[in-house]
């Protein structure tokens, strides 16, 4: 009964060593893989990081504020919490969103604050390795391809990779003490 139990201890070590290792690299191949939230603005797809999405609500009435970049539709009190809420179609040239109960806003963190995204659906969540994702060709010195990290193909599908922390960024001169999303 002694020699069984210290044997297996001299045995189970290397063979511990041995299974542990490809665990210990899979794992380390997990880590490496990114998820992202990825929906539509027209027929057009975008993705944001999972872990800056704290929530994805219906479309609800936003107050709408003065002297706001035409991007900022507004605020929503979000549980006590007024949250601005950004134009995303709007932020990338693409004109004002005619919303809709069926549209979504997309509650995200950015930095120490919490912003809404308008969207028009939510499709899915998509898993990337930073292999994946290509960089967004830069053919002009337009500002719209400022707010994209990248761009990873999916089922035949591109997905553009919003920047957050970019997506707020003033591109227009705009001072930034009038803005909401910087109070």
């Amino acid at each position: 009964m002694t020699q069984i139990a210290t044997s297996p201890p001299v045995t189970a070590q290397p063979v511990a060593s041995a299974t542990t290792a490809p665990l210990t690299e899979a794992a380390a191949g997990a880590s490496n893989v990114t998820e992202f939230i990825s929906f539509a603005i027209g027929e057009e797809q975008y993705g944001v990081d999972i872990m800056a999405v704290r929530e994805i609500k219906g479309w609800s009435d936003i107050t709408h504020l003065p002297k706001q970049p035409d991007y900022v539709r507004g605020v929503l009190n979000l549980r006590g919490a007024i949250v601005p809420i950004v134009d995303l179609r709007c932020r990338f040239g693409q004109g004002l969103t005619e919303t809709s109960p069926l549209h979504i806003v997309i509650i995200v963190q950015i930095g120490d604050r919490q912003v809404g995204l308008i969207g028009d659906r939510v499709l899915d969540i998509v898993s990337v390795t930073p292999a994946q994702i290509q960089q967004v060709p830069r053919t002009s010195h337009t500002h719209s391809t400022n707010f994209l990290a990248g761009l990873v193909s999916n089922e035949d599908v591109m997905i553009a990779l919003i920047d957050l922390p970019n997506l707020l960024a003033d591109h227009n001169g705009i001072d930034s003490k009038t803005i909401v999303l910087d109070a």
